[in-house]
């Protein structure tokens, strides 16, 4: 590949990907007319005799295209897997940026929905409801190792090296690359059943220890219990109204916002239940699903990034809390949240 410039990648890339649609040997004309590469047929001629000379494409018959040589299906493959790594590399780094910038966000969010409200106030970082995969990269490490990448909706992205006896091939790894996208771009874990799973390591033959790796990686991905990110303030609000300032209960809500699991609970329960319009739903009392907080009012709302990952903010305070200030709270930061992260 190293001998090849930019212009020259482009145009061999183009002739291998026209004969893998057709099946039919590639003339230059048929090149020239692709827009992004705007060349004449003259000039693609040209370079379609140095690809010859170069051994990546032949001419079967006499007065026809070109197909592709061994070496130039090498050139494809090494070029899909370089632009798949690239691509993955891209992902991670984005989202690391991204969560970033939207921890220091979420906090400030909630600060300042503490001092407007006046009441005990929490917000989790986005998370992945609907998990679905988006695409499975195979790499080689090296002779006795591949790199298997796995990404879900929302650039979820899980690796796991995957122990080999002998080294795979380009062409096999993607052969497998293919099977496993195929079959699997777009479901759900539970989509994935064991007819399916039998048939994809008929597929691969010797490999089939691959596949099952691959799908565990998949299944450990979306079922794994990832520690929920939930910011807070204004626990001590808590102590301006007499019916939860005394020691006990203050105490266990106090408990609830440090320990954060009471909070884990209460977004598990009601994230998703939220009417289409507003996506608030309010708890009062004892239809609140934490014991710790049945002396109080729980409001809460889901915002969305989008591809099912969503995240929640609440509100907390007691049963006389003034309602139609905490719901337009609520509802004016749950729009701006939905527009600055899906402009993210």
């Amino acid at each position: 590949m190293d001998e090849l410039g930019e212009r020259k990648e482009k145009i061999l890339n183009a002739i291998i990907q026209n004969y893998l649609e057709t099946g039919e040997p590639v003339g230059s004309r048929t090149i020239s007319k692709m827009s992004d590469l705007n060349l004449s047929s003259a000039t693609i001629r040209n370079e379609m005799s140095d690809f010859e000379e170069l051994g990546y494409i032949i001419q079967p018959h006499t007065s026809s295209g070109r197909i592709p040589s061994d070496k130039g299906y090498r050139f494809y493959v090494d070029h899909l897997m370089a632009d798949k790594e690239r691509e993955v590399t891209e992902i991670k780094d984005l989202m690391i940026e991204k969560t970033e910038k939207m921890e220091k966000m979420l906090k400030q969010v909630v600060k300042v929905l503490a001092n407007n409200t006046q009441y005990a106030t929490m917000i989790s970082a986005p998370s992945v409801q609907r998990n679905r995969l988006k695409f499975v990269q195979l790499s080689a490490v090296d002779e006795h190792q591949i790199l298997s990448v796995v990404v879900m909706e929302g650039n979820i992205v899980k690796n796991k090296i995957i122990p080999v006896e002998e080294p795979l091939d380009n062409e096999t790894m993607l052969k497998l690359n293919i099977l496993l996208n195929t079959n699997l771009n777009g479901l759900t874990v539970e989509q994935i059943n064991l007819g399916m799973i039998t048939q994809l390591k008929e597929q691969a033959g010797i490999h089939e220890d691959i596949i099952a790796q691959v799908l565990n990686t998949v299944a450990g991905t979306i079922h794994e219990d990832d520690e929920l990110q939930i910011y807070t303030s204004g626990a001590t609000n808590i102590f301006k109204y007499p019916e939860l300032s005394d020691s006990q209960r203050a105490s266990e809500l106090i408990s609830a916002f440090e320990e954060k699991q009471a909070l884990v609970d209460l977004i598990t329960e009601t994230q998703g239940d939220g009417t289409e319009e507003t996506g608030i739903q309010v708890y009062i009392g004892d239809e609140t699903p934490i014991q710790t907080m049945k002396d109080c009012s729980v409001v809460t709302a889901t915002y969305e990034l989008g591809e099912g990952v969503k995240g929640t903010i609440g509100i907390i305070g007691p049963k006389r809390m003034d309602y139609e200030n905490v719901m337009d709270n609520l509802k004016n930061l749950k729009v701006q949240l939905d527009k600055i992260l899906k402009k993210e």
